[in-house]
Order: C-alpha cells, then structure tokens, then sequence
C-alpha cells in the first residue's frame, strides 16, 4: 500500500518539530569577520616551547575545542583550531610535518585571531605535495594542541579513493560512536559531512539525551558560536577531525529546521528577527568553526575538489543559496522551481561536461531520486516534497545532463536514514526502466544514515521501508532505524559503498556492523549488492593520543 505523506512523516518524525523559541534581539554584531588572518611565514622560527616539546592539551586548556582540517587540493590543506583566552588577540604557532615527531617540517607560521573570529584559527597551507600524509599541531598561550593528521589530494593517474560519508549529527539525541568508528580508520582520503552539522534547537525541543548549550533555540551570532563550540568539545567529533581532513557543506539546521532562500519553518519573524540577519550570522559563525576553504562570496559554499583524473567532487547548495519554499503537489513540476538556482546549476553542468575525471561525484543535502506513493486517482505523489521531488524539472534537467555523461554518483545526507537507488526519469514504466539491470537509469544515489539523528526504528520503520521498496522499483535498499554511515570506495572499474550501521547511541550502546554493500560498474547507473565490506588498506599511521570518549 502508499503511505500519504502527512502519515509518513508523522511517523518518521525527522525533518524537525517546527518549534520556534524566541532567543532575545540581536546580538549586534557585525557579520562580516573580515578576511582570514595572514598564514605567516616558512622561515619563522617557532616559540621556544615549540608544539614538539610540550605534551597533549588539558581538556579544559586553551585548546579545548580540538583541531581539524578540510578542503585538501594538490598542494593546499586548510587547518583549524581554536584558542580559548582571556587576551584581546592571541598569536598561534602552526607546524606542518611529514612524520608523526614533527621533525621532518614542510611548513610553519604564526597567526593572530581575536574576538572578531571568535578565536578561532584557519590557515590554507600551501605549497605542499599531492596524495600525501602530514601530521600538524598549533601552539599558543603557553601549551600545544594535540598532533593532527591530513592529507592532501592526489594529481594525475589515480586507482583508489576511499572517502567516508556522514551526515546529521544532533547533540541532543545521543553519542557521536559513529564519528569514533571512522577515526579509528586510517585508510580514508577524507570525510564527507553532507550537513546538520548542528541543530538549532533548544535543550527539550528535539531530542533529550544530552542537553544543548545555549540552553534555548540559537538564534544570535554568539548563540551560533556557543553551539559549534559545545559540538567541537566532544570527544568522538575531536577525534575524526583529529585524523581526517572534512570536506563539507550544510544543510538547515546549520541556520535553522527547512531553511530556503527566503525564510524556514523554524524561524518566526515576529520573535526572533529577520531572516536574512539571522541567515548571515549562521554563515558567519559557519565559516568560522568549520574548515572550509572561504570563496569570498556571502553564501557561496558550493565547490569542486578535484581527485586526479578519478574522481571530481562537486559540492552543492540545494538549502540556502536559491532555494524556494516547499512546493505543493500541485506546483511542484512548476519548470520556474529552483533549488540550486541558475548560477549554481550553470556551474554544475558546466562541470559536468567539460571535467577530466572519469567519476562525477555529487555532495548534496536532500534526496535526489523519487520517493512517491500511489494516490486514489493512480498518478504518483510525492511523499516528501522538501527534496528534489518538489523541484522535477530543475531534476529532469539534470538528469538530461547525467545521461548525456557517464559515471554520475549522488551522494545524500539529511533523512536520517540508509537508502541506495537507481536514478531514472522513468521509475515506474517497464518500457523504459528496468530495475534489474538498470537500462533507463543515468545515475546511483547513495543515501547516508544519520550519525544520531532520529529515524524510525523496530517494526514501524521496516514496514515503511517494504513499502517504499515496493512503490519504486528503483529504490534498492531502505534502512530507516539504524545510525551509521557508508564507506565510498572508487576505482576505475566500480564506485563501492558498504554500509556501517550502529546498534544504538545511548552511552552503553554502539556496537558496529556491516550491514550491506552496494556497487556501480563503470559505463553503468545501477546499483547492485555486492560482497562487503571491502578490507581496509594499509596507510600512514594515526595521530596520537585521540580525546577521550565523552562517557
């Protein structure tokens, strides 16, 4: 049978509650933190305590917020951290190295941060070598923090690259066991968070096991602030940051539950200010804890980091840079629809036709392929019209352009559950789309799990999950209970995702599983179950001493 969309998501309960708080006025500052602060020079020389000489950080020291890295090119890395102080300004030391004693140096700097920052610290590293380990640490207000671990994009020919996928990570629904899991590998090129980095809420108003701080709904610059800073002291979010360089984009509730362009369903203009202050100071403090490589333009997160000539990543904004409001079912085939807008859609395709790579990876937030139920009259209905099933012909232009290419992968966060489809303009015609061996279909979407945010678990979640099976032949796999995330393996031959799915994320749960695996042959969009988990390669040794777990 179809489920109608109100039940399903009565039952999923996983695109927010839709509960404003109102958070007080605006803080007044200004958005704009200015530019980056100069990364420094290679022939300074390091403070006479240098980050080599001192032990790990206190977990209450200056630099109790951990340390990260993202955005890796050929020869570039963006490093992070945060110092927390009472000073004015505060200068941070940084050293770069190809070993894990710090001793063969490639790189090093002093940079100043200040309240305008937050305190925070990013520098782009530059100058360094392709498909390559380093090993970093930052120092400042008289101690280190720990030894980080990144490495930079390969050039060129290239036969492997093993990217873990995660999305949705609230705080207050349970413990981060997924995000330990994947920094205890030491095999992957990178992480893809693909958003819900945060949530908005407040302490009781989605999810209870852990309480957010502020103790309200984040609303203000410093509440946003104040937000990222409670993620970052976990000790499960430090350590997968500790050995993996991120490459990420958001979703809503980095601003706030079903953002678009202009407004979301949890912000209420009324009590808690206008959208667009509120929309800017989430970039802001965004662009501050995350580390992310900053293009210069206000909202403009999407990009492409480049693989050699094996894969292209294609990051994108399908939330916030030109989205429109929800459609209904009447006006969602409405061709003026945008979800990436014209500029970013421009650039897609651009893309997407003149990139050597042979693997188009696409990084995005909602649910690319169909997802519909039979309704009373047999045409079909969207079940959830927040993802691409609201926007179609912004999709069916899309997939005009996957069809006219080869190798397109999608890659999903935001729904909180495991999902592997074909992608095809036909789902439900025979004649065209056939679901065993894939003819008909120009593209694979791989759907991430949650790391903790709530699905439906037990005997409710699988019988919506066998309907929504049965209703799209082009669906593969529905997991709707368990938390995980996949391992996106790409050769030449195969693009491979195994899937990891957790048994919980209460404290005293989180016993991991292979739960199933899923591979596309090149020159071919579909998705078959294949053996898994691929094994683990051999690689560059971890950073030391990992936080501790938050138990």
């Amino acid at each position: 049978m179809a489920m109608k969309r109100r039940d399903l998501l009565k039952q999923m309960g996983i695109y927010g509650l839709g509960v404003s708080a109102a958070c007080g006025d605006d803080d007044g500052v200004t958005p704009d933190a200015g530019p980056l602060p100069d990364a420094g020079t290679m022939d300074m020389e390091l403070p006479d305590a240098g980050p080599a000489d001192m032990g790990p950080p206190e977990p209450m020291g200056p630099f109790r917020h951990g340390i990260a890295s993202g955005d890796p090119l050929t020869d570039a890395v963006i490093l992070w951290t945060h110092l927390t102080t009472d000073e004015a300004t505060a200068d941070v030391s940084y050293v770069v190295a190809t070993d894990v004693d710090l001793t063969d140096v490639v790189a090093m700097g002093t940079v100043t941060t200040d309240a305008a920052r937050d305190f925070t610290v990013k520098v782009d590293v530059t100058g360094l070598q392709p498909a390559t380990t380093y090993y970093y640490q930052f120092s400042g207000a008289g101690t280190s923090s720990r030894i980080g671990r990144t490495r930079t994009a390969p050039s060129g020919a290239v036969d492997r690259v093993r990217f873990a996928v995660m999305s949705c990570s609230s705080f207050n629904h349970g413990y981060f066991h997924a995000y330990r899991y994947v920094a205890e590998r030491a095999d992957l090129d990178a992480v893809l968070h693909l958003g819900d980095y945060i949530y908005e809420y407040g302490p009781d108003e989605y999810g209870r096991t852990r309480a957010a701080e502020p103790p309200h709904e984040i609303v203000t610059l410093e509440d946003y602030r104040q937000r990222y800073a409670q993620y970052r002291r976990d000790g499960d979010l430090q350590a997968v940051h500790q050995q993996h360089p991120f490459i990420v984009v958001w979703d809503d509730h980095e601003t706030a539950d079903n953002s678009f362009r202009d407004g979301a369903e949890n912000h209420d203009p009324a009590t808690e200010g206008d959208w667009e202050a509120r929309k800017a100071v989430a970039f802001q403090a965004y662009l501050e804890w995350m580390p992310i490589r900053e293009t210069g333009v206000p909202l403009q997160i999407w990009r492409s980091i480049p693989y050699g000539d094996l894969v292209e990543l294609l990051m994108l904004d399908t939330r916030i840079y030109a989205r429109d409001a929800e459609a209904t079912q009447d006006d969602r085939h409405d061709p003026e629809r945008q979800i990436l807008g014209e500029e970013q859609e421009a650039w897609l395709v651009d893309r997407l036709e003149n990139t050597t790579a042979q693997w188009k990876v696409l990084g995005q937030q909602v649910m690319f392929g169909q997802f519909e139920g039979m309704a009373s009259d047999g045409t079909w209905d969207a079940i959830n019209l927040d993802q691409w099933d609201g926007f179609t012909a912004a999709r069916e232009r899309l997939m005009g352009h996957f069809a006219a290419t080869a190798d397109v992968v999608v890659l999903t966060g935001d729904i909180h559950s495991s999902w592997v489809m074909d992608i095809t303009p036909t789902p439900h015609d025979a004649a065209t789309y056939d679901p065993t061996t894939g003819d008909g279909s120009v593209a694979v979407e791989f759907v991430s799990s949650a790391v903790t945010s709530p699905g439906i678990p037990g005997a409710v979640g699988e019988v919506i999950a066998e309907t929504a099976r049965a209703d799209n032949p082009h669906i593969h796999y529905v997991n709707l209970g368990q938390r995980g995330y996949y391992v996106l393996d790409i050769t030449a031959d195969r693009a491979q995702a195994d899937y990891f799915l957790l048994d919980g994320i209460e404290v005293d749960e989180g016993a991991q599983e292979h739960a199933i695996s899923f591979a596309v042959p090149t020159g071919v969009s579909h998705a078959s179950e294949t053996t898994g988990p691929l094994p683990e390669e051999d690689a560059p040794t971890l950073a030391p001493d990992p936080p501790p777990r938050p138990l």
